[in-house]
């Protein structure tokens, strides 16, 4: 059976709607997310699926439970993980967690089993007896994901998990959330703004944009959308005699030049790249410089909402490349 089944499930907000009949499945133990832009309506099919939020029309399961029917039995097996910070800094690690488990009604002797059990499973047994206020944000973050694990949920809500954090911490809590979906075989439902923790942790993904579900397939998969590889070459010499006699291997499928470097989009990179410094020698042209990268997730995204999600402290592309990578898709 599976985790979550969803049919035709949209939000209405007035005339605008937010979440325009969409339909899936994640079966138990999956890692799955949901990736949009801003106002996508990623967080809107969150707040529905944990009950906070009544559809307009549809139907959902979670846990094999109907989430028109049984809300109750809904919230018992589930966990979230909400954007904003909702942890009690006044109260100490392990007092966060023995509230949280009384909360679900949770008997003494299983909460204090438990508790050891997930402070172990993220790292921070330690640290249970320092006031939360005293946490850095990554300590902070893995307190949250020990919380919500702290009933054995079968479905856990990770919304926007690693937002704000850095690099290091944000690597870090990859590690735990992987470790989580291995030991406990925990459902777990992933959004975020971040194209590479994506790639890294789920089994499947789901590209929303104006409230409509547009791909959803494997990370490889959807990668697998791509025309090619993408080649950037400097050269020293007539760039246009080159990127003539490249334009008609049959295995190259875009030239773009600027007069300096010479941007190619290829397909089987390592079977074809000694024909391009054959091509470039017969020529009398000179290659100084060679740069090459596989399509990513994010291409496959740009492409497909016309959208660029960026890491705050992410370097920004060039036009140049940015225009490249539009035109890697089929």
């Amino acid at each position: 059976m599976s985790a979550i089944i969803v049919k035709e499930l949209t939000k209405k907000f007035g005339e605008f709607t937010a979440v325009d009949s969409v339909s899936f499945s994640v079966e138990p133990g999956e890692l799955f997310g949901l990736l949009g832009p801003n106002g996508a309506g990623k967080t809107t099919i969150i707040n529905m699926l944990t009950t906070l939020l009544l559809p307009t029309s549809g139907e959902a399961e979670i846990a094999g439970y109907e989430l028109g029917r049984d809300p109750d039995s809904i919230r018992t097996n589930i966990g979230i993980i909400f954007q904003d910070p909702s942890l009690d800094i006044g109260l100490t690690g392990r007092e966060n967690l023995e509230f949280h488990a009384m909360m679900y009604n949770i008997r003494s002797e299983e909460r204090k089993k438990r508790i050891q059990e997930v402070f172990d499973v993220v790292g921070l047994t330690d640290k249970a007896e320092i006031l939360v206020e005293n946490y850095s944000g990554g300590m902070k973050r893995r307190l949250e994901i020990a919380r919500g694990l702290i009933h054995y949920p079968k479905v856990l809500f990770l919304d926007e998990p690693t937002l704000g954090l850095d690099a290091q911490t944000r690597r870090s809590i990859w590690e735990y959330i992987r470790n989580l979906n291995r030991n406990y075989g925990t459902c777990v439902i992933l959004t975020t703004h971040y194209m590479e923790e994506a790639d890294f942790l789920c089994d499947r993904i789901a590209i929303i944009d104006h409230g409509k579900i547009i791909a959803l397939d494997t990370p490889s998969g959807l990668k697998s959308r791509l025309l090619g590889d993408c080649v950037s070459l400097t050269i020293e010499g007539r760039v246009d005699l080159i990127a003539t006699a490249l334009g008609e291997k049959e295995w190259v499928r875009e030239v773009i030049s600027d007069g300096k470097t010479l941007d190619l989009i290829l397909s089987d990179y390592e079977k074809n790249i000694p024909d391009i410094f054959q091509t470039a020698s017969n020529l009398g042209v000179g290659i100084s410089s060679i740069n090459f990268s596989k399509p990513s997730l994010e291409d496959v995204f740009i492409r497909l909402t016309g959208s660029i999600i960026r890491e705050q402290e992410g370097s920004r592309k060039s036009v140049r490349q940015e225009r490249m990578r539009r035109r890697m898709l089929r």
